[in-house]
């Protein structure tokens, strides 16, 4: 391993460029390269916390296996990559998750440099009892979702989706008629300028979002034993 680069994932701010750690900052400054979903955006944080000239390689979903290629090879050459997303964690509904398995593989050091995490953040605030909870991520768009919603109904404990502002009418519509009697608390834009955090029954949801064009990103927790 010691001939071999180290892969760190790192956790980036949600929103507030405050909310980065010393050590993330750290990390970012001594690696050789830093992966990112967007280049553009990535800039903006680097040069909140002075780092520039830095080599950056464009990885999301649409060209991983290319990037993951690219990245492996800059380890095996001996040189740090840190890894980073959009906002929050790596590889928690964002990629990373085969890049990591891969860097295993070679075998390379893979460390984690812990931070921000949008289903934390809400987890953190939310008045519904979550001592016990199933992170369920975005649900399936068209094929299997159905089955997913109705596996999920049949757990017993408090669950967690991400949705996005395009399908979050859909998911409480859903969460409606699958998890009837239910609680649902929901954090919007979480750290941003217009974060907002609601709580009460799906149709009360539905009729807070309902006649408005929703926007940001969603963490809805749903307590299907609500009393």
């Amino acid at each position: 391993m010691d001939d071999i680069g180290t892969l760190y994932i790192v956790a980036t701010p949600l929103g507030n460029l405050e909310d980065i750690t010393l050590r993330a900052i750290n990390t970012l400054k001594s690696v050789d390269s830093i992966a990112c979903e967007d280049t553009r955006r990535a800039s903006i944080l680097l040069r909140h916390i002075g780092i520039s000239g830095k080599k950056l390689i464009s990885y999301h979903a649409f060209n991983e296996a290319k990037a993951i290629a690219s990245i492996l090879t800059l380890l095996e050459n001996c040189l740090d990559v840190a890894v980073i997303t959009d906002a929050g964690t790596p590889a928690i509904s964002d990629p990373g998750f085969a890049l990591v398995r891969r860097a295993y593989e070679l075998p390379a050091k893979v460390i984690p440099v812990p931070g921000p995490s949008a289903v934390t953040a809400a987890l953190s605030v939310c008045p519904l009892p979550v001592h016990n909870f199933f992170f369920a991520g975005f649900l399936p768009h068209k094929k299997g979702r159905k089955s997913k919603l109705e596996f999920l109904a049949s757990i017993d404990s408090t669950i967690v989706f991400y949705e996005s502002p395009h399908r979050i009418m859909k998911l409480l519509s859903e969460i409606d008629t699958y998890f009837s009697g239910s609680q649902v608390f929901i954090a919007r834009e979480v750290t941003k300028l217009h974060e907002e955090y609601l709580c009460g029954t799906p149709s009360e949801m539905i009729e807070r979002f309902t006649g408005e064009k929703a926007k940001g990103e969603f963490v809805v927790v749903v307590y299907p034993k609500a009393k």
